[in-house]
């Protein structure tokens, strides 16, 4: 049961991840740019292109530093939903949902390997105190 909801929740967080790239495109490009017919601001998604071919590879450590990287799209989220207006306010609320979908599935999907780390380096403390 365990590698089935690891894989759900690998599966939630590169959806999650793929959601919020093109929320971001279309967001500054079509559906609510600052400027009329886009803006530069459509380069923010370029950080999260980085960790895409890890995460939908499920490496561990893209996930760990990834997860981390997605705080500050929540954060732009949170900005937007309360001190934009209309449509673009919304959008910051859909933005910070993707992002908090994204940072519960990789925490969910890396829960497992620490704590299988934790019982290994525990068990080596126990071995060199013998």
């Amino acid at each position: 049961m365990q590698n089935g909801m690891q894989r759900f929740f690998a599966v939630g967080a590169a959806v999650s991840l793929v959601a919020l790239i093109l929320l971001g495109v279309a967001w500054e490009l079509v559906l609510a740019p600052l400027r009329p017919n886009g803006s530069w601001l459509v380069l923010k998604v370029v950080p999260l292109l980085f960790p895409l071919r890890g995460v939908l590879k499920r490496n561990i450590y893209t996930m760990q530093w990834a997860s981390m990287l997605i705080l500050l799209y929540f954060a732009e989220g949170i900005v937007r939903a309360t001190s934009d207006t209309g449509l673009s306010a919304t959008l910051g609320w859909v933005e910070t949902g993707i992002t908090t979908v994204f940072f519960v599935c990789s925490v969910l999907y890396l829960r497992p390997f620490k704590q299988a780390a934790k019982q290994l380096a525990k068990q080596a403390i126990q071995k060199a105190s013998k």
